[in-house]
């Protein structure tokens, strides 16, 4: 087998590298190959990741090339971790909403647009380029915004694909966790969007439980307990952004706030430091605050699950095709699916509880836009999807809120 990860160079991929180690008696990898556009960084991972396989005793060759058809040339799997622009446009895009009283967050609002406008190209000729080079080949995404990137990929695409978040299991196994429920008992039904989905039924034994699952996380969430109770359903970490945004503004416009990019860029430093010492052929612990845990877990999970034929059910973005009402068949949804040899199959969840169905409509229309805006390169689109964004307010602000991200976007956007 040929796994190939496409942004190879990442601070993240040893995480994956670990995760292969410990499912390699099930995914007997030959060749990993790195690919990425950065060489410096490829000359500091490709050793490290080789280390650490030859400490685990693995037969696993690395390799790496800023080719990216050469390094898809007969992949199995390609999973997807890129940054368009790198840690400095994440800056950009949590530092400028801010001048607009409005959160800056890689994934949600004004800077998750930005993001997925630099992305989506670049991951739709990477798409095209698999087609050619490994047409039976799966690609695993999670670089985000991964919702919005899987129905890119899904109207715009014929590539096989999965997109994923860690972050459903984590919360529901966090639920679980404050109940003192082991997870073996028990069953969550999700629904929403990426970093917008909620647990909207859990059974324990058989019995439905969720509202002791709101009292067991009430207080123990960042969102207010009095909230998640009005709400009947518990919303993932992520919804801080929307239910409490006026806090998380104020909080960030204090003198000397970083915004997360800029941690995670001193971090990523310190990482690659780190990972050019001949003598590490290990996980560093300091990955462990890098964020994006669990990732390796659930790309494992899924490329197993294709793999063998599993047919086992995990909570990931796929395209809707009524999974959700409400949602139009052809937009990505995260819900739980059934993973097999033919790749995910949504498992009907039915309708939106009325408590939040009109924040998950409201938000999918912002990124189907996102996604028109990306393929036709259009700023009126742009304006449209933002506009579009329960987070912005008005024209007025929405208007010269894009035109700073657009500018400053200058280089990732030909048409900006």
């Amino acid at each position: 087998m040929k796994l190939a990860i496409f942004g190879g160079g990442s601070s993240y991929t040893p995480e994956l590298v670990n995760g292969l180690i410990k499912q390699y008696d099930l995914l007997p990898v030959g060749e990993l190959c790195l690919v990425d556009i950065n060489q410096q960084r490829l000359d500091v991972m490709a050793p490290f990741a080789q280390r650490m396989l030859e400490r685990a005793g693995l037969p696993v060759r690395v390799t790496a090339t800023t080719d990216r058809k050469r390094g898809l040339e007969g992949a199995d799997f390609v999973n997807a971790l890129i940054r368009v622009g790198g840690m400095d446009a994440r800056i950009n895009d949590e530092r400028v909403p801010l001048k607009y009283n409005i959160i800056g967050q890689e994934t949600t609002g004004p800077g998750g647009m930005m993001k997925a406008l630099r992305t989506i190209p670049v991951i739709l000729d990477m798409a095209r380029d698999m087609a050619e080079v490994c047409p039976d080949a799966w690609l695993i995404n999670y670089t985000n915004p991964s919702g919005i990137i899987a129905e890119a990929l899904g109207k715009y695409s014929k590539v096989r694909f999965v997109g994923l978040c860690s972050g459903p299991k984590g919360w529901i196994e966090q639920t679980l966790k404050l109940m003192g429920v082991e997870p073996a008992r028990a069953n969550a039904d999700w629904m929403g969007l990426n970093h917008l989905g909620f647990i909207v039924r859990l059974w324990v034994d058989g019995q439905d439980r969720l509202a002791d699952a709101i009292e067991a996380v009430a207080g123990h969430w960042n969102i207010d307990a009095d909230l998640i109770r009005a709400l009947g359903v518990i919303p993932s970490t992520y919804l801080a952004n929307y239910y409490h945004m006026g806090k998380l503004v104020e909080r960030a416009q204090q003198p000397g706030f970083r915004v997360r990019a800029e941690q995670v860029k001193e971090i990523e430093s310190e990482l690659f430091r780190q990972y050019a010492d001949p003598n590490l052929a290990e996980r560093p612990e300091l990955l462990n605050k890098r964020g994006g845990g669990g990732y390796a877990e659930v790309a494992m999970a899924a490329m197993l699950a294709i793999r063998h034929n599993k047919g086992e059910r995990q909570i990931i973005q796929a395209i809707n095709q009524g999974a959700i009402d409400g949602i139009p068949a052809d937009a990505s949804v995260e819900v739980p699916c059934v993973v097999d040899r033919v790749g995910p199959h949504p498992i009907r969840m039915g309708e939106i509880p009325l408590s939040i169905r009109g924040l998950i409509q409201h938000v999918k229309a912002y990124e189907s836009l996102t996604v028109q805006a990306a393929v036709e390169g259009s700023r009126r689109l742009a304006l449209q999807a933002l506009m579009s964004h329960p987070l912005v307010p008005t024209y007025e602000v929405a208007k010269p809120l894009l035109d700073d991200l657009l500018a400053v976007n200058k280089p990732y956007l030909p048409w900006a």
